[in-house]
C-alpha cells in the first residue's frame, strides 16, 4: 500500500518514486549520534578524499567512476547511506545510481565538503 502511495504522489509531483533525500552539514552530525549512523559513501576521486578539503570521518571512499563495482556490497548494507562530493553533484548522480540498485535509504550531502568545511566540521 505505501509504495503504491508513493508512486501516486510521484506522479501527482511529477517525481520519480525513487529519488534520494537531501540532507545539511548540521542535520548530518546529528544523525552521527544515533542508534545506526548512516554510512558516508564519499564519491571522489581518492586525490581529493585526501586533499586539503579533507574528508568526514569515517567517511569510505568509493570515486564515482567505480561505484558499480562497489553496489552490490551496498545495496546489501541495511544503514542508511550518505553520498558525498565536492559540492553535490557528482554524488547526486551516485545517489540515484544506489537507488537503482536497491539502496532503499539514500541522502545527497547538500553542497557537500565545501559546506562541511565553510560550518568548520571536523575532517580526517
Amino acid at each position: 500500500m505505501e509504495n503504491r502511495l508513493m508512486t501516486l504522489l510521484a506522479r501527482w509531483f511529477r517525481r520519480s518514486a525513487t529519488e534520494p533525500s537531501w540532507i545539511d552539514a548540521a542535520a548530518l552530525v546529528t544523525r552521527f549520534g544515533q542508534d545506526v549512523a548512516p554510512l558516508i559513501v564519499d564519491v571522489r576521486g581518492h586525490d581529493e578524499f585526501i586533499g586539503p578539503l579533507g574528508h568526514i570521518e569515517g567517511a569510505i571512499n568509493l570515486p564515482l567512476s567505480e561505484l558499480q563495482h562497489g553496489l552490490p556490497e551496498l545495496a546489501h548494507n541495511d544503514r542508511p547511506v550518505v553520498v558525498v562530493c565536492k559540492t553535490d553533484r557528482r554524488s547526486s548522480i551516485a545517489a540515484h545510481q544506489l537507488l537503482g540498485a536497491g539502496v532503499s535509504k539514500v541522502s545527497v550531502l547538500r553542497g557537500g565538503m565545501e559546506q562541511w568545511r565553510e560550518l568548520g566540521l571536523p575532517v580526517s
